[in-house]
Parts: C-alpha cells; structure tokens; sequence
C-alpha cells in the first residue's frame, strides 16, 4: 500500500447536477481509489476557495469544521466551476522507502537519482505538498465552459461533459506555471454508477493535452503531479503540487 502522503485530494459533490436554488453540498476528500475519508473546512488549511459561473468568480467563505466543507445555493444556469487550492503542508520520511513508492506511482522514476545528486540523506528528509483541486458542476442547463483560474498547476476541460457531446472522450489540458505541461502521466479513476472503480494512465502531449475516455453515467477523477525541489530557504527538499479535477457525464 502506498504512503498516506500519496493519496488523492478532491472535490466530490452530492451531485454533479443541480437545480437553481438547489442545496448544492460537496465534500473535500482524501484517498485512493476514488475512495476516502471526508476533510472539514479550515480557513487556515486553505489559500483558496472559488466558485467560478459565467465569467464571475466569487470568493467561497465556510464555518470553521463544516462538513461537508461546501454548502451553497447556486443562483444561476451555467457551468459551475469549483476551485480549491489548499495551504502547503508538510510531511517528514523516516525512510526512503514510502518516497521511493509515492515518486514511481507519480511517475518520478528517476529520484533516486535526483536525491542522490544533491547530496540528500535518504531519511529523516521533509516535502512540502500543496493540493490544486476543480470540480465541475452543472447547475440548471449547464451551459458554459471551464477556464484557467491561475493556480500554479490545474487541469482545464476543453469541453463541456454535460452539455457536448463525449463520444470521443473529454479533452483536457494540463497547465504548470500559466504554461501547458507536456509529457505528464494523467491518472483517471473512473467509477460506474455500480460504484465499481477503474483505474487507467494516459500522457499529455506537447500542448498538455489529453482525451479522457468518459461513459455515460459515470463520474471521474483526474490527477497529475509535479515534483520539483524546494527553494534553497526551505527546510523541505522536495516539493509536490497536486492537481485534480472532478466531473461527471449524464
């Protein structure tokens, strides 16, 4: 089994298709498998929290502990974008063992290397790791499309899973620094309405996109990961920024 750092982080909402004026309630996750334990709201966990609808972005404020950690009523048709960035947090590896495992499944499999070139010991090292998360909902006729919202990593559909038609999957781009990330391993989880989960790799390409391959009535979650070094200031050596995006197809 992986180490806990390795596990996902996203957003999963009661449902991906609501109603204006409809509750609209989703839980912040952590897990495998498209499985995991709920997280409450913690401003001080958090460095961002969006709600992005037809051009507008506003500012999602929660109670301290609330679970889920997003309540709200949505006023609006349209594509409904949620975006969750959290704050940095760290973890220390007494061995090099649950390093080694987390970098290989995210497809790092030169670290050791890496490691070894800096001069790092191989335990008692720390990473800093920040979660970039999106989850896409529509509320109403859902009509819209999803966008850039400037985190430093994110994934941006090129399409609309609940309005376009998926026949040929859902194109995504993945973006690092304001600039499409190219060569990456995307993840994708794909759970049926059985609750039955799979579990496929694909790459982006030069531009960093990709085509997810999408059912009708399933949900999905995707997810990349950067690894890159801390600053020189840092106490950490290493440091993971994960981006996620939640959806579903009707």
């Amino acid at each position: 089994m992986l180490p806990a750092r390795a596990h996902e982080f996203w957003i999963e909402p009661s449902g991906y298709q609501v109603d204006i004026g409809q509750l609209l309630v989703a839980d912040l996750r952590n897990g495998q498998e498209f499985d995991g334990v709920i997280h409450a709201y913690f401003e001080k966990r958090t460095d961002r929290f969006d709600l992005l609808q037809n051009g507008k972005t506003t500012a999602y404020t929660g109670r301290m502990g609330d679970v889920p950690a997003l309540q709200t009523r949505p006023d609006a048709d349209g594509l409904l974008t949620v975006v969750y960035q959290s704050a940095p947090q760290r973890l220390t590896y007494e061995s090099w063992d649950k390093f080694a495992a987390f970098a290989a499944h995210k497809d790092f499999p030169d670290i050791r290397a890496r490691h070894r070139s800096r001069g790092l010991p191989e335990e008692g090292f720390s990473e800093t790791y920040t979660r970039y998360a999106k989850a896409l909902i529509a509320v109403g006729d859902g009509r819209g499309a999803d966008a850039v919202t400037g985190m430093e990593t994110e994934f941006v559909a090129r399409a609309n899973p609940y309005t376009d038609d998926m026949s040929g999957g859902l194109p995504v781009q993945l973006f690092y620094q304001d600039a499409p990330r190219g060569d990456a391993q995307v993840e994708i989880f794909d759970r049926a309405p059985d609750g039955t989960v799979a579990i496929t790799l694909t790459r982006t390409d030069a531009q960093g996109r990709a085509t997810i391959p999408v059912y009708s009535g399933h949900s999905y979650l995707i997810d990349a990961v950067v690894l890159r070094e801390a600053p020189p200031d840092d106490t950490a050596v290493w440091q993971s920024l994960w981006a996620a995006m939640t959806f579903a197809v009707p």
